[in-house]
């Protein structure tokens, strides 16, 4: 198994060549101490805990697992408890968290390149910090004043840490179907009791204590997600004694081993309302879209580790010969890195990565903006960007991470099936993305009901004029011009689309659900080649330029040019799917959906 090293070069070239982030935080109050010398300090330790310190834990965590034990308590694998201590030590969950909460105050974009980084070296340990970053932001949003003196500064610190207590066993998606219970009693407590399922970190042996967020319902509350309200339950109370909270088992999973996915039982347990009653499903997307995009990074993230796993594979392996004459001519076969469908499979993945880490960090410039800036017409730009395009990066980095998974396997063929060399636990631990946070179903009907058709196109619009006025300050030119004349006319046909989806709508509405996911997927690959688009522009300008590293950017306009010919074409079938009436899956009879036998 190849050993995962930070990509720093590429993640230099998306940071600070192509969208220029220190130009942004120079104009972000609160930013100043994001400068290149401390911001250059910062990436190079953690490349080091990554590479050193996580990393050589993800595979002997997968093998060892989490291990529930007759109390209810969870011991997770070795290494990863200690490791933890490490972190919080260094200070890093305090990255970005505001001064005034406890944190160091630097921008939210930092420590989404840090979660790449984590979540690359060893997935099933980043999610631990990772679900407490999701509920101190929404803390920060959402608790009173005395609940954050309490709750926050220990999960900002790191000491205690954080969950998203959602799921039960009869409803997933649909929310409003919850039936935990929350008994209001006479000192301003509630008791909380019912049984969540899927629970990631509801219970571990990595920090001292665990603040559950937990949904549930009032007695008087209406039905559906109009009477939903968010409390916190703490395993531990204040005086240190146990809460009604146990972790009744845990979930056997394809993948993730060495994260604790938990079914969590409340029994009368002691909670605190956030907020006012019945808004907890409000409160709980401060909560819900950090997490998506950190799902996006997983995406991300099993892309980058086919891609190195595979190329250094296929860089060693020797079976056959180059049909174009031999390559290796002191021995009997050839790398298989020259032949083209090799080519292909490394090449898609790293699109995607590469690809898919403009994207990211795309997102991450506007939420610094929208979190920083005091600029309203800038905030509200920045928040309706990220209002469209969180559930296309959830949704379409997933997707083709899990591919790159798979493609990653293919390279490496039987080899590929072992576990001792990593692409099988890469293949299973990327499966759930494309299901937790929101399945790609619901991120689909999500971006094209609520997003798109819901603002009547004018949250696209505002993605859409950014592509056009760029491809517009772009057009003739001598390296990119083919790629701004695709992108150009993707841009108009992506308006087409939408416009006949909302007529159809009109008429019919299954008509949205049966176009969701291959207008989702459209959208990601347009927008990616907007991102593709961008890097290509950066690269011809250093290379006009003159630099010492041509290989470097000859290599990204060479990718550029494989995904605008090779991957951009995909964008063909889905709009035939889109021009397909929804009656091709609705006229078919329930009955004819049968079970095997009858």
């Amino acid at each position: 198994m190849s050993e995962y090293k930070v990509p720093l070069r590429d993640l230099q070239f998306v940071r600070d060549e192509v969208l220029d982030f220190y130009a942004l935080w120079r104009t972000l109050p609160g930013c100043e101490d994001a400068t290149e010398d401390i911001v250059s300090a910062i990436l190079n330790e953690e490349v080091k805990f990554c590479e050193n310190e996580l990393a050589p834990l993800n595979q002997s965590g997968d093998e060892e697992g989490c291990t529930w034990h007759k109390d209810g308590s969870v011991t997770t694998p070795r290494g990863f408890k200690e490791v933890y201590q490490a972190y919080v030590k260094g200070g890093w969950p305090m990255l970005s968290v505001p001064l005034e909460h406890g944190g160091q105050g630097l921008p939210d974009s930092l420590s989404l390149v840090f979660n790449e980084m984590k979540g690359s070296a060893n997935w099933s340990w980043n999610m631990y910090p990772g679900l407490s970053k999701s509920a101190m932001h929404l803390l920060q949003e959402h608790a009173s004043e005395e609940q954050k003196k309490t709750y926050l500064r220990p999960l900002v610190e790191g000491t205690w840490m954080g969950t998203m207590c959602l799921t039960e066993a009869h409803c997933g998606t649909d929310l409003g179907l919850l039936r935990t219970k929350a008994e209001p009693q006479d000192d301003n407590t509630y008791k909380i009791s019912g049984t969540k399922i899927f629970i990631s970190a509801g219970e571990h042996d990595m920090a001292e204590n665990i603040i559950h967020l937990v949904l549930a319902r009032l007695p008087d509350a209406p039905d559906g997600t109009r009477g939903i309200s968010i409390f916190i339950v703490p395993k531990l109370l204040a005086d240190g004694s146990r809460n009604a909270v146990t972790c009744g088992s845990l979930e056997h999973k394809m993948g993730i081993h060495g994260n604790a996915t938990c079914v969590m039982n409340f029994d009368g347990a002691r909670g605190y309302l956030i907020g006012e009653p019945n808004r907890g499903l409000n409160y709980m997307f401060t909560m819900m879209n950090s997490a998506r995009i950190g799902i996006a990074i997983q995406g991300l993230t099993h892309a980058e580790v086919a891609l190195q796993l595979a190329t250094s594979y296929a860089r060693e392996r020797l079976q056959m010969r180059s049909l174009t004459g031999p390559k290796n001519p002191d021995g009997a076969a050839d790398p298989i890195i020259v032949h083209p469908d090799v080519r292909r499979m490394l090449l898609t993945c790293k699109a995607f990565a590469e690809g898919g880490r403009l994207m990211i960090n795309y997102l991450s410039k506007y939420t610094d903006i929208e979190t920083r800036s005091h600029d309203e017409a800038a905030v509200s730009e920045a928040g309706d960007l990220l209002s469209l395009l969180t559930p296309v990066a959830k949704a379409f980095l997933t997707e083709t991470g899990f591919e790159c998974a798979n493609l990653g396997m293919q390279v490496l063929g039987g080899h590929g099936y072992i576990r001792e060399w990593g692409a099988e636990q890469n293949v299973r631990d990327s499966r759930i993305s494309m299901l937790y946070e929101g399945t790609t179903g619901i991120q689909a009907l999500d971006l094209i009901g609520r997003k798109v058709l819901g603002s009547g196109g004018e949250l696209l619009k505002r993605f859409t004029n950014i592509i056009t006025g760029f491809s517009q300050d772009n057009a003739g030119h001598e390296t990119i011009g083919k790629f701004v004349e695709i992108l150009t006319d993707l841009v108009d046909e992506w308006g087409e689309v939408t416009a006949d989806i909302g007529v159809r709508a009109v008429k019919n509405a299954d008509e949205v659900g049966g176009v969701s996911v291959d207008y989702l997927m459209y959208s990601g690959y347009v927008s990616l080649a907007f991102f593709w688009a961008l890097a290509a522009k950066t690269a011809a300008d250093k290379l006009e330029a003159g630099t010492d590293e041509q290989l470097y950017y000859k290599t990204k306009l060479q990718t550029a040019t494989f995904y605008y010919e090779r991957i951009l074409p995909r964008t063909r079938t889905h709009v035939l799917n889109m021009k397909s009436p929804v009656s091709t899956l609705m006229d078919v009879d329930e009955s004819c959906f049968v079970s095997v036998g009858n």
